[in-house]
């Protein structure tokens, strides 16, 4: 019988590790580098003039996009929505702390209020040179759908919120079978060129027409870099399978969402009385049976071993998953974010891997 996880510090796997590692490795410059420590790469990265350069699990790029960001991306889909202004910049504070590179928004959270919340916090703290933003399009009340007028308005309604010259990763957020994919790429190209998107990503696109926008890119039209889709411990079946196996084999990075299920993989719901009464709340009881229980104690098992909260391995897991970069993952309050951004410190034994797998199938 699995034991039940007690939460316990680990300086070696917690997120707070990389900051402790700092003092372990010489350097006279500011500047971003890779090292090796103790058998791992890490990158050394500018921080602020009272707490100095900072090391953090080495970056990893997006596809071909020339984008390098710490392997857990920050969701922002609760920003001006269940959380205030002043709560998204606690969150948004600690994430860079921790040497948190990449954003994921969309226009259509809170109506735009998501991006306008972060915009405000990277003109505060002076962050935009650290800061990949992406932020996805198609779903704002004022810009439905992916038509090139709607693309283009859409990109520079999101650019005034966020106060930037340009979106590092635009999504297309869901697919619009009314406007042919080849127009939508062409307007995208357009922006590109005029230095307002750097890269473009698919939100939940199927195989099919993964495929098509890969032969459209073939004949000189922008490709897809990135896809962002539901994957998790309880919810595998949607991508394994031909989603998988597109994206391997054009390269895809996946930034997978809901990673924890919506906080059931966080393992603070085990009971129907854990359960709010709320629409988040209702999806984790989906969760709450057999199936639920088996994942959750293999879980806390190796989360014991590991001496790293159940969030953490839970999204340890994602990222030992070859087609994944950086789950995309929200956090309510600051203390969430270290359980979060320690994944990318932990290193899953082959055995835990098949021991998740097994419990998760």
């Amino acid at each position: 019988m699995a034991r039940r996880h007690v939460y316990r510090a680990n300086e070696a796997s917690g997120a707070g590790a990389a900051v402790a590692l700092a003092d372990a490795i010489s350097h006279d410059e500011h500047d971003d580098r890779t090292d090796i420590f103790d058998g791992l790469h890490v990158d050394v990265i500018a921080s602020n003039p009272l707490s100095g350069p900072i090391i953090v699990p080495r970056r990893v790029a997006i596809g071909d996009s020339g984008l390098a960001v710490h392997p857990l991306a920050l969701g922002a889909s609760t920003f001006g929505w269940t959380l205030s202004t002043e709560q998204a910049f606690d969150v948004l504070d600690r994430f860079a702390g921790l040497g948190g590179s990449l954003v994921d928004t969309a226009d259509s959270y809170a109506a735009g209020r998501s991006e306008s919340i972060i915009g405000k916090w990277m003109d505060s703290r002076g962050t935009r040179d650290r800061m990949a933003i992406a932020t996805k399009i198609g779903h704002h009340p004022d810009h439905r759908g992916l038509s090139p007028a709607e693309i283009s308005a859409a990109v520079d309604d999101s650019l005034l919120r966020l106060g930037i010259e340009r979106i590092d990763l635009l999504y297309f957020h869901g697919d619009d079978a009314e406007v042919p994919l080849e127009e939508s790429l062409g307007a995208v190209d357009a922006l590109i060129a005029a230095g307002k998107v750097g890269a473009i990503g698919a939100a939940d696109f199927t195989p099919d027409r993964l495929i098509e926008a890969r032969v459209l890119a073939a004949n000189g039209l922008p490709r897809f870099q990135a896809l962002t889709t539901k994957y998790n411990l309880m919810e595998r079946r949607p991508f394994e399978g031909a989603p998988e196996l597109v994206a391997h084999a054009q390269a895809l990075a996946v930034l997978p969402y809901f990673g924890l299920a919506s906080g059931f993989l966080g393992g603070q719901v085990r009971r129907r009385a854990d359960v709010r009464h709320d629409a988040r709340g209702e999806r984790q009881a989906r969760y709450l049976g057999r199936r639920g229980h088996r994942v959750l104690a293999a879980v806390d098992e190796i989360a014991f071993a590991h001496g790293v909260q159940p969030a953490t391995i839970s999204l340890a897991w994602l990222l030992a998953k070859p087609t994944v970069v950086a789950p995309v993952v929200s956090a309510s309050r600051p203390d969430q974010v270290d359980a979060l951004m320690a994944a990318a410190s932990v290193e899953l034994q082959r055995s835990e891997i098949v021991e998740l797998d097994r419990a998760s199938a």
